[in-house]
């Protein structure tokens, strides 16, 4: 059997899972911030204290690496599929704020665990074996998800 292992980032887009039991980071902090903003919270709170760095992947970038890596990689090498970007959930969450236009104060309760300090891989075999390289920006992914999640879930008109 020919196989190949491809190892994505933190994947993001429409349709992601935003319940607050088991989404992950950003569907996570955009319910968080649409829901306080619907309340008129003037807080939200979130854990640890924003310094750990992610790289995040849109879904659409990630589907095109997937096929452009089944069409053309042949190789027995794992191969990382990402951005090659990180950002701080600090800044990640002052982002999603913004475009949620969630005015209140970020909170972080540094009683609770951070996670791993940094998750970034490197990118470059993508683009060297199968030329692969992220077209979706992190604030245009962002954006993308925000007017999905508003038109489809939320309770606010922007």
């Amino acid at each position: 059997m020919n196989a190949i292992y491809l190892l994505p980032v933190n994947l993001y887009g429409p349709r992601d899972n935003f319940n607050p039991d088991s989404s992950h980071v950003i569907p996570a902090l955009i319910r968080k911030c649409v829901e306080a903003r619907r309340r008129g919270d003037s807080e939200i709170m979130l854990w640890g204290d924003g310094s750990p760095t992610r790289e995040f992947l849109y879904v659409a970038d990630a589907a095109e690496a997937i096929v452009a890596a089944a069409e053309s990689y042949d190789g027995a090498d794992p191969v990382n599929i990402g951005s090659g970007e990180e950002i701080s959930i600090r800044d990640l969450a002052d982002k999603i704020a913004l475009l949620t236009a969630f005015t209140g104060r970020i909170a972080w309760d540094r009683t609770k665990p951070n996670g791993q300090p940094r998750r970034c891989l490197d990118v470059n075999r993508a683009q060297h074996e199968f030329g692969f390289r992220a077209h979706t920006n992190l604030d245009a992914g962002l954006k993308a998800v925000v007017d999905w999640y508003l038109a489809t879930c939320g309770t606010l008109s922007r």
